[in-house]
């Protein structure tokens, strides 16, 4: 029989666990892997059934790379601490991974709330996903190292996308949004400072305004009213601000490796005083 393993990655997420493990029911197994929590996150994972991988990690890639490893089954469905699954997918995933001829890995759509509100056009960029590559057979899917949001690869076939949808409490309201950019923007930074790969103000405002651009009109997101205007809005700073946030990071930091220089010593002797 197909073993199927539900996966939760999770930062002190006691407030929502317990309903998104609840959701993973008609999966055989669960792995949470709990980082760096400080709250009863662990605790609501184990008394719920969950094998709980615990540990600290620096970024997302390695995390979910983690939560693979522990997984027993043949097949992965990874979910948020934030969302949830309706019975009709819960269906559709155990009728793929049980079925002979299925493919590897598959597309699935994502509903996408604002408090109580369903908003289904204009996400786009890195500040949210109308579908997302989260079922798949175990070993297919790798990560790159990033904080947020990293780069995926997969080998093997692709099934398409899914009918059912993931149901994502993405934000509560417009502050939270706002938040949420912050939050994202900041660990994109150090990202792009640690990989020296900052952008030119003029690229950061033809990307921005492309993004816009892309959300509001093309995935129209016009038809949300002042939602699907601030999504636009918010994917349009999402590069702006990493990059400016990164150039200030990086001067930041040559001002602390200046600073941490003995006095009259030149950049070769301190090379040369570490090599010895």
């Amino acid at each position: 029989m197909t073993v199927l393993s539900g996966l939760v990655c999770a930062h002190n997420e006691e407030a929502r666990l317990a309903d998104c493990l609840a959701a993973l029911s008609f999966c055989d197994e669960i792995v949470v892997v709990a980082d760096r929590c400080s709250d009863r996150t662990e605790a609501i994972a184990r008394r719920m059934g969950a094998r709980v991988v615990s540990g600290i990690f620096p970024v997302e890639g390695v995390r979910k790379t983690a939560g693979v490893a522990a997984c027993r089954g043949q097949w992965v469905f990874e979910l948020d601490a934030d969302e949830g699954v309706p019975p009709e997918l819960a269906r559709e995933i155990r009728t793929l991974v049980n079925a002979a001829d299925s493919a590897d890995w598959y597309q699935v759509p994502v509903d996408n709330y604002i408090g109580e509100r369903l908003v289904r056009r204009g996400w786009g960029g890195s500040f949210g996903a109308s579908s997302v590559a989260r079922l798949f057979r175990k070993g297919v899917k790798t990560w790159k190292n990033d904080r947020v949001h990293p780069g995926t690869v997969f080998t093997g076939e692709c099934g398409g996308r899914l009918h059912a949808a993931i149901v994502h409490k993405v934000d509560d309201d417009l502050p939270d949004m706002i938040q949420r950019l912050n939050r994202y923007t900041d660990l994109r930074a150090q990202d792009l400072a640690d990989k020296g790969k900052v952008k030119g103000l003029a690229d950061d405002v033809f990307r921005g305004v492309r993004r816009f651009f892309k959300c509001y009109v093309s995935r129209q997101g016009y038809k949300e009213g002042d939602y699907g205007f601030a999504i636009a809005v918010m994917a349009a700073l999402y590069p702006l601000l990493s990059n400016l946030k990164a150039r200030e990071l990086m001067a930041s930091r040559r001002t602390l490796v200046i600073s941490a220089e003995p006095a009259g010593a030149s950049a070769s002797d301190l090379v040369l005083g570490q090599a010895g």
